[in-house]
């Protein structure tokens, strides 16, 4: 019942410590699953009202290019918003981080079919970008033979040139070339008039393995067509037809390709949603980006509001930082700012959420960065104008504030945790240590109240608990008390059959004497004999069991006083070899004096218990060896003869009450186990101790008895 009951007790308790935890963890994942929701159902929510102030409004979208039937890369251009403005220096630097957006130009862009042709003779790669209220243009050119325009010609097409060809606003279509004499700044020549045209800056610079060229002109001066061309003239002397590579045909402006600038209008709106807390896109039907707002990097929602990390103030803040949260972020991670995120073409975006908002369905989706650091939640709206999707609004977050809140949640649910692990810990402890220490105590009386011989020398105070400690201490007060009563019981049966045996053994002496005295045929005396005998025999127990009765009441009214152990055995064994001369005896005595306190006497005794039990047990012809040395301040005696080895598990307890190993062929005259009995005794009342062992070549016994010694 103990066992169980508190086994049970600790199984529940730990199953609830255990349980709280968990679900607390289970709640927190379930709420980021609720607030990821949420966050999704926010964004669609952003891009709706986005999309509300666009709808119906053309004049914030450029007709020609967003209802074309078909938008061609490389054909029609897009101007990517630049972060920074470009320097115009031919060493294209400032572009490195757009160099993914180039579009690679090779004979497919021919204007003649020449299946001969090889990268080598010309290709270049080429993008537009906006920033401000400039247009720039780059050509990273492979030319084998690079041509300058002459020094001393009024010619600029007798070389290596770059054409431009546009339309302005109003609809005109216009030409300019660039042709350099020399590396360094260039400006364009108008192609029908011959002159300079300032309004177009830019930079030469050639290459190993061709040239580089940087432009630059205002934004105002393009309409929605623009396209480049790259004349390679290999041969001064115009031997050879010149190559010519371009974007689209400059030569008839109905085949320009389209140009889409980013609308500075749509920008504008865009602008005020800057503090949305995302990253914001307009597209066309096209999928081309009309306007962009926010980077992706701070694009957290709304959801991570209020959560920057501030300054410890109080000593448990410190702490939780120092030292709590390096723990919990050994599980936990941190969102990251710094993060790869794909980079956009946004000359053509894609994914199905746009393509859904296209259709003219609102949709969403999930993304993971390519480095999984971060999750990006995109969601797209459609733009409507006279029942037609014109484009789309697409604003993207990253899931970092849904996640911090998480952190922050389960932060604080581990410190709940820790309290109450910490809490229940103590009380665990606290309930641990007053259960152990209530089975301490009732083990340590239930020693006391039994001796080492198994004696019951007091009683066990029970508990009025209602508890199974209680039951069990209650259980062991009603058994000693009742094992007590039959060992006292067992430790007097001695001294009163011994009492009430003498009369009748006496009376039963005397008849037989009487009856001895008188004349007795053979028979009748044979019996008489017989009956003697066992008279006699009983005598004997009688007697033995009235010597264990005298010694325990003379040890407990005996006064110790000083002798010499030394002498005393001498003495002895002096009688032994007197009274036993057909019995060979070794002494190894030491000849110093063993002062001791206690009764010479009893110690005499003592030795005469240990002599007999040799005598009986010895082999015939064999000595009985007893020595006595001093050890420290204790003396040693030994008594070893040769015979039968001791039982195996009875050396504990030969030397209790009524214990004997004597075979029946060996109990000629009656025993009944209390000689070693009484040589315990003799030990106890000095202090000392007894032992018995088999010798080392297991041919006899060893009896030992150490003995404490007083300072001389």
């Amino acid at each position: 019942m103990l066992r169980f009951g508190l086994r049970s007790k600790f199984i529940l308790l730990s199953c609830f410590l255990f349980l709280l935890p968990w679900l607390g963890y289970e709640y927190v994942w379930e709420m980021e699953k609720f607030l990821r929701q949420g966050q999704e159902k926010t964004l669609v929510g952003t891009t709706r009202a986005l999309a509300t102030a666009l709808h119906e409004r053309p004049a914030l979208f450029d007709e020609q290019t967003n209802f074309l039937d078909q938008v061609v890369k490389g054909r029609d251009l897009y101007a990517y918003n630049l972060k920074n403005p470009i320097q115009l220096d031919g060493k294209l630097n400032d572009w490195d981080n757009y160099q993914p957006l180039f579009w690679h130009y090779d004979k497919r862009y021919l204007q003649k079919t020449d299946n001969k042709h090889q990268a080598s003779d010309l290709s270049f790669d080429h993008m537009v970008g906006k920033f401000d209220n400039y247009l720039y243009a780059v050509f990273k050119v492979t030319d084998n033979t690079l041509i300058y325009r002459a020094k001393n010609s009024l010619s600029i097409t007798n070389n290596d040139y770059l054409q431009i060809g546009l339309k302005t606003p109003d609809g005109q279509f216009n030409t300019y070339i660039i042709a350099p004499r020399q590396n360094g700044w260039v400006n364009a020549f108008d192609a029908k008039t011959k002159t300079p045209f300032t309004k177009i800056q830019g930079y030469f610079e050639s290459t190993k393995s061709g040239y580089n060229v940087e432009l630059r002109f205002p934004i105002n001066m393009l309409g929605n067509k623009l396209g480049f061309a790259i004349v390679d003239v290999d041969n001064k002397e115009a031997l050879l037809e010149p190559k010519i590579m371009s974007t689209s045909n400059l030569n008839n402006p109905n085949d320009l390709g389209s140009v889409l600038v980013p609308s500075p209008e749509i920008s504008r709106i865009l602008k005020g949603m800057g503090h949305s807390g995302s990253r914001i896109w307009v597209v066309d039907n096209h999928h081309r980006v009309l306007a962009q707002s926010g980077t992706i990097q701070n694009a957290d929602g709304v959801w991570a509001d209020g959560l920057t990390n501030q300054a410890p103030k109080t000593w448990w803040q410190r702490f939780e930082q120092n030292y709590l949260h390096p723990i919990y972020y050994k599980i936990l991670t941190r969102p990251e700012n710094e993060f790869l995120d794909t980079l956009h073409d946004v000359a053509s975006m894609q994914g199905t959420h746009l393509a859904k908002a296209l259709k003219g369905q609102p949709a969403s989706s999930w993304r993971l960065t390519p480095d999984s650091k971060a999750v990006i939640l995109s969601a797209a709206y459609p733009i409507w104008i006279q029942d037609q999707v014109i484009g789309a609004v697409i604003a993207e977050e990253t899931t970092n504030g849904v996640r911090t809140l998480r952190n922050k949640s389960l932060e604080k649910l581990f410190n709940v945790i820790l309290a109450v692990m910490l809490i229940g810990t103590v009380t665990l402890f606290f309930f641990a240590s007053r259960i152990s220490n209530r089975i301490r105590r009732l083990r340590d009386t239930a020693e006391q109240a039994i001796d080492a011989q198994g004696r019951v020398t007091g009683s066990i105070n029970y508990s009025d608990a209602n508890d199974e400690i209680g039951d069990l201490s209650r259980s062991f007060s009603n058994i000693v008390s009742r094992l007590g009563g039959y060992t006292d019981y067992l430790e007097n049966m001695s001294s009163r059959l011994s009492h009430e045996l003498r009369t009748p053994v006496a009376v039963v002496r005397s008849s037989l004497e009487n009856l001895q005295s008188l004349p007795q045929n053979e028979l009748s005396q044979k019996y008489l004999d017989r009956a003697s005998e066992g008279v006699e025999r009983l005598g004997k127990i009688i007697t033995t069991m009235s010597e264990a009765t005298r010694l325990e009441q003379s040890i407990q009214s005996n006064e110790p006083e000083p002798f010499d152990l030394q002498k005393v055995i001498n003495g002895c064994m002096q009688g032994y070899q007197l009274t036993y001369p057909n019995q060979l005896f070794t002494l190894d005595i030491c000849q110093n004096k063993l002062p001791m306190q206690g009764a010479p006497e009893f110690i005499a005794q003592l030795l005469d218990k240990l002599i007999t039990n040799a005598l009986e047990f010895s082999e015939a012809n064999t000595a009985i060896n007893v020595g006595l040395k001093q050890s420290e301040n204790k003396a040693i005696l030994t008594v070893s003869n040769t015979g039968p080895a001791l039982p195996e598990g009875l050396t504990e307890h030969i030397f209790d009450s009524m214990v004997s190993v004597r075979s029946q062929q060996m109990q000629q005259q009656p025993h009944l186990g209390l000689g070693l009995y009484i040589v315990r005794l003799v030990c106890d009342y000095h202090k000392g101790s007894v032992t018995a062992q088999n010798n080392e070549q297991g041919d006899g016994v060893v009896f030992t008895v150490t003995l404490p010694l007083v300072n001389g």
